[in-house]
Order: structure tokens, then C-alpha cells, then sequence
């Protein structure tokens, strides 16, 4: 009868944390949605993110495809290069002449094609068996000049093979000994990897939408309540202070979610306004990514969540609370920029680190391959353990408030 007894006090106990637990977080819901000013801030970004951010992608591409479609070239001195100007306009390239100031046009990205400048002597020191020199003149720091560099020698290399196998066809001697090794290129990367190398930042924009969408709410659900003095009468309630932890945190990731789901979806309409067709034929973000996104941000939300509330339960004020989450956040808004900073592949570490192991994760989404349980457990066990004991902080935080 005492086992009966003990099982029907748990059981009562259980459903009590239970209801009070969706109480706290139905509450805090509630509060976040009343806070029309902030979730505007924090919607209006995430709609608009996926649309401005492919739209600059397309139209970058689409520009350096429509520069290489115009068959150009900006020469200077061409007048000295009657064969080079016959074989460019054999391939059905436009010679235009470069204007006077091209170098200062150059460096101030006004001129967005590279410049091919021709020395007075070329065409003498040609037939006199010389090797006469070309200038490629751009500025790597106009990206699009720099862009058209490779175009341009590969237009003098061919112009020099086929000088050259003249040269040796006049002598009776075959051109084919000029390239005694034929070269042939298979590219492994399929349509979608290579569409990774593009679209690769929209992973980081997606971290940033769960941080910026979970600090607002755990900074307004903690520090924010003790400077408004609503935190200390909540806690004198009889609720159990787990039930309030855990209640406020999860309207705190809840949150954050709903911000990813926001930015996520704002890719899919995104696509439509896709100005490179090439860039839209390789770039395919559906349904499936959107779930896979949201999924893998699962563990940070909840993570970083209890993490930002453990932050900011001990400040006095929001903005002391906003000053000291500073630093946890850049950390892991800049995580992501370790695969650039690393040229040597993705490291087995990166899984277990947050915010790089979700940016990695998205990453092979977005090349269309598969992901395996020890890609992903990493980065759910780091996001559980820092959720855990975030909480246990948190607690123990509003217990020694209570008993204060």
C-alpha cells in the first residue's frame, strides 16, 4: 500500500512539473510575441536574408558571365601586333582600345576588364625568332578584372602554340611535339559541391539567425525581468524552480528556432529571383534542406540557449547581461571562418566544436552528400552537455536569489 502510495505521489508530482512547465513556457511565449518592436528586429533580417543575399551572389556571377559572353579585350599597342590582332579576332574576340588612364581606372574598380598591353617591337622580335613579352595588367583587388586574367593568357598561350607549330610545320617538323602529353580533366564534385562553393556563407547566416533569435529572449527572460523587478516575486510562486528553468529556457530556443525557420525558408522563394542561370540550375534548396537546417541547429539552440541564460542570470541590468554574452556569441558567430583560415580539409575536432560543427554539417547538406550518426552525435552530446549544465547554473542562480 506505502509502494502504492509513493508511486501515486511521483506520478502527481510529474504531472505537476509538467503542467507548470508549459505554464512558465506558454507565459514566456506570450511575453516574447507582445514584443512587437524586437521580433520585428529580429524577423524583418531573417525574411529578408535569403533573397538579398542570393540576389548579390546571382548578380555578381551573372556579371562575370556577361563579361566573358562579350568576348572582349581591352588592348593597348595592338597596332604592333597585326598576327596577334588576326589570331584574337579569328577566335571572334572585339579589340577595343584601353583608355589612356587604364591603371587609375584599374585601381578604382572603374575598369572591370584586365588590360593586354603590346610593346612596340612585338611583331619584329617575332619574326626575328625573339620571344617578345605581353603585359596582363589588372589589380587584384578589383575582383573583376582579376577575373578575366585567366581568360586573357590562355588567348596568348594559344596564340604562342599556334606560332609556334607553324614554325615547326614550315620546317617539316609535326606541331604535335609541342604537347607530347595530352591532358584531359575529370572534375569528382558534383553539381551541388560545386554549387557549395558559392552559396558556402548562407550555413553562417543560418548559425547567426539561432543566436541572435535566443540571446533577445534569454537576455529579456533573465536579466531583463530583475531590472524590470519582476524576477524575484516569480520565483517566491509556488512552482518548482525546475519547472520555471526549464519553462523559460525552452521559450528561449523555441525562439531561437523559429528565427532559423524564418531565415531557412526565405532561401526557397529566394531561388526564383536568381539572375545567373547557371548559378540556378546548380543551386537546389528544397524542403529537405530546410529540415535538415533546422534539425542540425537542434543541439545549438538548446546549448547556446542555456548558455546565455547561465550569462546573464547573475546581471544586475540587460545591458550588463548584452555586454557579457558579447563575447560567447562572436566566438561562435566566427567559428564558421575556421574552414577558411584552414585550406587542409575539414578536421574530426570540427564536430565537436558549436557553431562549426553546425556550419560543417550544412555544408555537406548542401553538397548533396549524406550524413552519418558520427557526423552528427558530436554536436548533439556538446549541445546536451552545455544545455545541462547551463540549466544546473541557472537553478541553482534563482535558489540562492530566493534564499537571499
Amino acid at each position: 500500500m506505502s509502494a502504492s502510495i509513493t508511486s501515486s505521489n511521483n506520478n502527481s508530482g510529474s504531472s505537476s512539473l509538467l503542467r507548470n512547465f508549459w505554464i512558465v513556457l506558454r507565459k514566456e511565449v506570450v511575453d516574447a510575441l507582445r514584443d512587437r518592436r524586437t521580433l520585428m528586429r529580429l524577423s524583418i533580417p531573417a525574411v529578408l536574408m535569403g533573397p538579398l543575399l542570393l540576389l548579390a551572389l546571382s548578380g555578381l556571377i551573372s556579371s562575370l558571365e556577361g563579361q566573358a559572353d562579350k568576348r572582349e579585350v581591352q588592348v593597348v599597342g595592338i597596332e604592333h601586333a597585326p598576327s596577334l590582332r588576326n589570331f584574337l579576332e579569328r577566335q571572334t574576340y572585339t579589340l577595343k582600345q584601353a583608355p589612356a588612364d587604364y591603371e587609375a581606372r584599374l585601381r578604382a574598380s572603374t575598369l572591370l576588364e584586365p588590360v593586354l598591353v603590346i610593346g612596340k617591337n612585338f611583331e619584329a622580335e617575332l619574326l626575328a625568332g625573339d620571344k617578345p613579352t605581353v603585359e596582363l595588367v589588372s589589380d587584384s583587388a578589383n575582383q573583376r578584372a582579376s577575373a578575366g586574367v585567366g581568360r586573357l593568357e590562355r588567348l596568348v598561350n594559344a596564340f604562342s602554340q599556334e606560332r609556334a607549330a607553324l614554325s615547326l610545320a614550315l620546317r617539316g617538323v609535326s606541331g604535335e611535339l609541342l604537347q607530347p602529353v595530352a591532358i584531359e580533366e575529370r572534375d569528382l564534385a558534383s553539381v551541388q559541391a560545386r554549387a557549395a562553393r558559392i552559396t558556402g556563407i548562407i550555413p553562417m547566416f543560418i548559425i547567426m539567425a539561432v543566436l541572435y533569435g535566443a540571446l533577445t529572449a534569454a537576455l529579456d527572460s533573465t536579466a531583463g525581468e530583475r531590472e524590470r523587478g519582476s524576477l524575484e516575486p516569480l520565483l517566491m510562486n509556488p512552482v518548482q524552480h525546475i519547472a520555471l528553468v526549464l519553462g523559460k529556457w525552452g521559450a528561449v530556443a523555441l525562439l531561437g528556432m523559429a528565427v532559423a525557420l524564418i531565415a531557412c525558408v526565405s532561401f526557397v522563394p529566394a531561388q526564383w529571383l536568381l539572375q545567373s542561370d547557371s548559378l540556378q540550375a546548380m543551386f537546389q534548396f528544397g524542403s529537405y534542406e530546410v529540415i535538415a537546417f533546422l534539425l542540425l541547429q537542434l543541439p545549438l539552440a538548446v546549448g547556446i540557449s542555456a548558455v546565455l541564460m547561465a550569462l546573464a542570470i547573475r546581471s544586475k541590468t540587460f545591458k550588463e547581461a548584452q555586454a557579457g554574452s558579447t563575447m560567447v556569441m562572436t566566438a561562435v558567430s566566427l567559428m564558421p571562418m575556421v574552414t577558411l583560415l584552414n585550406p587542409g580539409g575539414e578536421a574530426p575536432w570540427y564536430l565537436w566544436v558549436p557553431g562549426l560543427a553546425q556550419n560543417t554539417l550544412m555544408m555537406l547538406v548542401l553538397k548533396g552528400e549524406t550524413l552519418s550518426a558520427a557526423q552528427v552525435l558530436p554536436g548533439v552530446a556538446v549541445g546536451l552537455a552545455l544545455m545541462i549544465g547551463g540549466l544546473l547554473f541557472v537553478a541553482r542562480s534563482m535558489r540562492g536569489a530566493v534564499s537571499k
